[in-house]
């Protein structure tokens, strides 16, 4: 079995991409991780914020996580609609584009992609904080434990949908068990004790240092949305689903975001309850949220462990939804022509291939910048997401106006109250995590969007130079002139001269001497090339010394194919490169690389009429 086999799975051919499509069960854990993952994080974002107050800030949070349970309500109300009204997928980006115009989808899309970059990173980040709240002495290694598990990612991402979906199932239905249990029995001791239930392991003490503010609110609430970033996933993958796609799709996203709601109303509850803050996520003494949760409700038991192992998994793992949408986020707009359309063809797995990698590295750059601390990433968050949701809510307006009929009303009211609800948390998250690095999303956004128009302009100006609509032109250019290279007398220049004295009567073969490293080639010559080709009745091919007093080769033969070109400007030069191949790639280290150096320099010069031919030579002995 080959290694790349071995690694990524066998190739798949068209054909079988039914078998890659897939139901509810394992459309969440791969459209719905970064929702149900958010759970962790994105309360804990909301308490970070309320340190400062100490336990009062937990009077603060169930109606905080209200709120934004509210907008999430509103959020899948219009994405459900969305999902029915493009079945062929493409969520934010395709909507905006269709319905308000290429800008705003573009807008969408390059909030969409920035989004997932930095959920990508925010959940291996958190997942590595799960891991490093259960065990200390692993917080110094944070960031190394971050990029393992990105490569560990990245490579299931590349054997294809299906597999991933079955790779995640056990670690999202233990999660959701876990949580339940944990919700469930908390929610039972804190009814039991009127309202004050005990911790079997106490949380750490808050003290307050600030008083409370209202702009400390909306920072908080801020970053609590992050807790709404993932839900246009399923939107983005229909095409996915097997069929009934749009119910299939439909039915999982709801199921998303029932847990979701679940998760952070429990959440909101309990944390009060128990008088549960969050801690320094810079600190030696870090614990997660979840972490004291479970610790105050069952204790530090067996379950915490298990409990824990899911949360761990769960966070890290929803990274996947980032790496199962951003490649399909790019296939769109590639196929568009705003991006290179490498990223619209799908590789050996069916997948995107080229999407997956380029997120890879994107997500590599971010963990390493930000040092892998989940809290130093949550403020760049939640703009894309927002301001994703936004574009598609305006878009959806625009298409039941145009659209018109029954229901058409009430659907465009929902969505315009979408719109006013997610335009507003754009703005909010804007200015409550400006100075946190929320600038860092405004300037990313517009680069990407002069990349994307930059990418088009290149790919129209392309087309109109190498559109024809003439017919052949049957009057053809004189016989080429073929140069060929050679430093010496081997089977590799034998053969390549052979090749080439069959295709054009003109040969010139170009030999440089070094003055301080001669050779008998030229000596030879008379034997070895003029005399045979005479008795056979065929033209005798010139032989060109060029000689380099500077130990050069390259380019002496670039100059000479150059002048060669401008003396004969009717005829095409090809020149003929004989190349020596190893058939194990390590052992092309012990050759000079020459030939491919030469064709790239000839290939980089910009005329049309000088061109390449690569004559191999496979060794034999190897």
């Amino acid at each position: 079995m080959a290694l790349l086999d071995f690694v990524l799975g066998r190739p798949l051919a068209s054909s079988e991409e039914r078998a890659e499509q897939i139901g509810p069960s394992k459309g969440i854990p791969i459209f719905g991780l970064d929702a149900l993952g958010s759970a962790a994080y994105g309360p804990e974002a909301a308490l970070t914020l309320l340190i400062p107050l100490g336990l009062v800030g937990l009077n603060y949070i169930v109606p905080l996580s209200a709120t934004i349970i509210v907008v999430l309500v509103i959020v899948y109300l219009s994405y459900r609609q969305t999902i029915a009204a493009y079945p062929s997928g493409g969520g934010s980006y395709i909507v905006a584009r269709q319905n308000l115009g290429t800008f705003p989808g573009l807008l969408a899309a390059s909030a969409l992609l920035i989004d997932y970059a930095l959920d990508a990173a925010v959940g291996i980040s958190s997942g590595i904080g799960a891991l490093t709240s259960a065990i200390p002495s692993l917080h110094p290694h944070t960031l190394p434990l971050c990029l393992v598990a990105l490569l560990l990612l990245t490579l299931v991402n590349l054997r294809g949908v299906s597999e991933t979906g079955a790779v995640f199932l056990v670690p999202t239905y233990l999660f959701l068990v876990c949580m339940g249990i944990a919700l469930a029995v908390g929610i039972a001791k804190t009814i039991g004790s009127g309202g004050h239930p005990v911790p079997v392991v106490h949380p750490p003490a808050a003290h307050a240092v600030a008083v409370f503010s209202a702009w400390l609110l909306l920072r908080s609430y801020a970053s609590g949305c992050t807790a709404l970033t993932g839900v246009e996933a399923v939107s983005n993958g229909v095409a996915s689903f097997r069929d009934d796609r749009t119910k299939n799709a439909q039915r999982t996203l709801g199921l998303i975001i029932l847990a979701l709601a679940i998760m952070l109303a429990g959440i909101a509850v309990l944390v009060k309850a128990y008088g549960i803050v969050a801690t320094d996520p810079t600190g030696g003494a870090y614990q997660s949220v979840l972490s004291m949760l479970f610790g105050a409700v069952l204790g530090r038991g067996p379950f915490y462990y298990v409990a824990i192992g899911s949360v761990l998994l769960v966070l890290t793992l929803s990274a996947n939804t980032a790496f199962a949408d951003f490649p399909r986020v790019c296939h769109f707009v590639a196929e568009d022509g705003f991006l290179p359309a490498a990223f619209a063809n799908r590789g050996r797995r069916l997948v995107y291939s080229e999407g997956v990698i380029v997120l890879a590295v994107f997500t590599t750059a971010l963990l390493v910048g930000f040092g892998g601390i989940t809290d130093r990433l949550i403020p760049l968050f939640a703009v894309g997401a927002f301001l994703a949701f936004t574009m598609s809510q305006a878009g959806m307006v625009a298409h039941w106006k145009r659209q018109g009929g029954k229901g058409a009303g009430r659907n465009m009211a929902l969505n315009l109250a979408g719109t006013v609800v997610t335009g507003l948390t754009v703005v909010l998250v804007i200015v409550a995590k400006f100075t946190e690095g929320a600038w860092i999303t405004l300037i990313a956004i517009p680069v990407l969007l002069l990349t994307m128009y930059g990418v088009r302009k290149h790919y129209d100006k392309m087309r109109r130079e190498i559109d024809t609509s003439t017919p052949l032109n049957m009057q053809l250019p004189g016989t080429p002139i073929l140069v060929i290279t050679m430093q010496g007398w081997t089977v590799v220049n034998k053969q390549a001269l052979r090749v080439a004295m069959s295709l054009s009567q003109e040969i010139k073969v170009v030999h440089v001497a070094e003055d301080d490293n001669p050779n008998d080639f030229c000596d030879k010559w008379e034997e070895y090339v003029a005399r045979p080709a005479a008795q056979a009745g065929r033209p005798v091919p010139e032989l060109v010394n060029l000689h380099s007093p500077y130990r050069l080769v390259v380019t002496p033969i670039v100059d000479y194919v150059k002048r060669l070109a401008d003396e004969n400007p009717d005829r095409r030069i090809i020149t003929v490169i004989p190349e020596l191949i190893e058939r194990k790639w390590f052992l092309w280290l012990l050759h000079t690389q020459r030939a491919e150096i030469l064709k790239g320099r000839l290939l980089m010069e910009g005329n049309d009429r000088v061109s390449v031919l690569n004559i191999p030579w496979y060794l034999k002995s190897a």
